[in-house]
């Protein structure tokens, strides 16, 4: 279903440079192409970004599942990616924020789109905040 789904969206981003309706209409959204980590396969998952100079936030919430999902794993073990953001695709290299860079980058996040602050209450994990920088 969540295939589908995606699917669905990664169409709708494609024919309209970048913009989707529904639920993330006005969201700021990115396709993220990772490597399968077991099977070296591209992957594309879209994914809701916060903008941070020049480089891209991401936030591994799941929707507040218990796990992480597996575009995070697929890139802890291959951190060079590429993103597709409007109409343009980036190369980019993934690496996790920890301490106060990641409080700082979750805290304006959650501020900013409230339903990531209720991931956060749906789950025991600490959600991942991944800095996408790009690469020359």
């Amino acid at each position: 279903m969540a295939e589908n789904w995606n699917s669905k969206i990664i169409e709708e981003f494609r024919a309209n440079d970048g913009k989707v309706g529904g639920p993330f209409e006005g969201a700021p959204l990115l396709l993220l192409h990772t490597t399968g980590a077991r099977t070296g396969q591209e992957r594309v998952n879209p994914v809701m970004y916060r903008p941070d100079g020049d480089r891209l936030v991401i936030f591994a919430s799941k929707a507040g599942a218990d796990t992480n999902p597996d575009w995070f794993h697929n890139l802890r073990v291959n951190p060079e990616v590429s993103v597709e953001v409007g109409g343009e695709t980036k190369a980019v290299r993934a690496h996790v924020a920890e301490g106060d860079e990641r409080h700082s980058l979750w805290e304006a996040h959650k501020s900013q789109w409230p339903g990531f602050a209720d991931y956060e209450t749906k789950t025991q994990r600490q959600i991942p905040v991944v800095i996408l920088e790009p690469v020359s």
